[in-house]
């Protein structure tokens, strides 16, 4: 190990290598801050210039930096504008956009980089550490395995329940499931719910829903309220300040830090798992683990909110390069086009990566401290000019997120039909927010309804039945930390309830 990683050193070390990194992560936050675009198609596209380097290490070590800068990135939109600009940062938008509008804009930012910063680099180091266990932990990981980690996601729905909304949020969490049969089955080769129209055959685009329940609702909203476009915290002229967090809120999201790493790269580990699915589970266990006082503040503009899903979802792009480079299986979208890069590169992941090309393997793992680094060091001082946007006035802003929005469906699905989908969901959704109906359980249900229809498909043909679901001792223990996530908020909120009702019959 040692060896290797001295000569994955002097790799990521080599000026060519510390160019790239830094070109990557420049390209990456970019694309990250714009919504609807995302790491997938950027990569893509520079696959053919990656391939012409001609080194496969400084090759995939750009590419990789593209990869993790466009996570970093991606919290600029979800809280300036509530525009999520990757899956992974849909999270962040619950309590960074609070925060932007109570006029907490470059504090929110700097939480959001630090937390990011240090998410990427713990998970760096455990990657260092633990690569090759983990890997040979991940070979135990079966469709039954998935399916109880899908059910956990489902179940943390009960972080974005508030006071007597629990089942508010399972209708939108059905919602979302319903959303996700939409298109071909998992189960079955055939098209479901298309109402006759070939464009829904794929299924509905994740970037339509996404702008549609939250970029779009916005602009509407201030339409219709446009008063509240001069409502303090909206910005037009207000000065951007309170950039530094205090010793108070580095308390509170230090240990929020340091579990979210080790969750986010645990499931980043996981072969299909992905920093989506980590930044909704660090959400809702941290959500859990607060205190009553401190949950009523999740969803308003808790410092803690913002810091678990920016950690987890950095720490898991980190951690998502241990099935890929030791299985050769990608653990999210993403690597998976890096997978197909590393091949057009002509090397072979899987387990004999580690000793036949130790320089690619340990390379890419040293580059990640250099580009968190990198990040940090880019990103933190651009926070006041980034911050402010928000000194534009709102009104202005909204040709802005439709023109985004609208590009953002339109390529993601290259049709028409995503643009008239679009505009009706968000008609619906602006309706439900009037109506006090959390939203972001709709997300959780559609990204995590296909690989719950799928891994539960796959389980029962291979089982017959449901002995596995107790048989497994992962499905098992997935199962259980399943069903504390809804028992222990239930429980949380039954005890304040009697605290309050003591403290009424004391007063009587």
């Amino acid at each position: 190990m040692l060896e290797g990683f001295m000569t994955g050193l002097a790799a990521a070390l080599s000026f060519k290598a510390i160019a790239m990194v830094v070109v990557g992560c420049l390209i990456g936050t970019f694309i990250g801050m714009l919504p609807g675009l995302g790491p997938m198609s950027i990569i893509a596209i520079m696959i053919p210039f990656a391939v012409s380097l001609g080194d496969p290490t400084t090759s995939l070590i750009m590419l990789a930096g593209v990869y993790y800068g466009a996570v970093f990135g991606g919290s600029t939109s979800s809280i300036l504008i509530n525009a999520p600009g990757v899956p992974s940062t849909v999270a962040t938008s619950f309590d960074g956009y609070p925060m932007a509008r109570a006029g907490k804009a470059g504090k929110a930012l700097t939480i959001a980089a630090i937390s990011s910063f240090a998410g990427g680099t713990i998970g760096a180091i455990l990657l260092t550490m633990f690569a090759g266990p983990l890997a040979e932990f991940a070979k135990t990981f079966w469709s039954a395995e998935y399916f109880a980690l899908m059910v956990a996601g489902l179940t943390a729905i009960a972080a974005f329940a508030g006071r007597g909304q629990v089942l508010k949020a399972i209708l939108m969490v059905l919602v979302g499931l319903m959303l996700a049969t939409v298109g071909q089955g998992a189960l079955f080769n055939q098209a479901r719910f298309t109402m006759g129209v070939a464009d829904l055959e794929s299924g509905v685009g994740f970037v339509t829903l996404i702008m549609a329940l939250f970029a779009l609702p916005e602009a509407l909203f201030l339409v219709l309220n446009p008063k509240k476009g001069n409502q303090e915290g909206d910005g037009q002229d207000k000065e951007i300040k309170d950039l530094r967090i205090t010793k108070e809120e580095a308390r509170k999201i230090a240990p929020v830090i340091g579990r979210q790493s080790i969750v986010g790269f645990l499931i980043g580990v996981m072969p299909g798992a992905g920093a989506t699915i980590a930044s909704f589970i660090g959400y809702a266990t941290e959500r859990n683990l607060a205190s009553p006082e401190e949950r009523e503040q999740f969803g308003k503009g808790s410092v803690k909110g913002l810091s678990a899903p920016e950690t987890a979802n950095n720490a898991a792009s980190t951690g998502s390069f241990v099935p890929m480079l030791t299985l050769g299986i990608p653990g999210s979208g993403t690597t998976a086009i890096l997978l197909g890069a590393l091949i057009a590169l002509g090397v072979t992941p899987g387990p004999a990566l580690i000793d036949k090309n130790p320089k690619i393997f340990w390379g890419v793992i040293i580059s990640m401290y250099l580009g968190n680094v990198v990040l940090l060091v880019l990103n933190l001082p651009l926070i006041p000019y980034i911050a402010k946007l928000l000194t534009v006035p709102r009104a202005y802003l909204i040709p802005f997120v439709l023109f985004f929005s609208l590009m953002g469906a339109y390529i993601g699905q290259n049709n028409v039909t995503e643009l008239y989908l679009m505009i009706g969901l968000a008609a619906v959704a602006t309706l439900l927010r009037f109506a006090d109906f959390p939203l972001p359980p709709i997300i959780i249900g559609f990204i995590l309804g296909v690989m719950l229809e799928d891994n539960l498909g796959r389980s029962l043909r291979k089982f017959r039945d449901l002995d596995w679901m107790y048989e497994r001792p992962v499905t098992l223990g997935l199962l259980i930390v399943a069903v504390l996530f809804v028992l222990v908020p239930l429980a949380t909120d039954w005890r304040a309830r009697m605290g309050r009702a003591k403290q009424t019959a004391q007063g009587d």
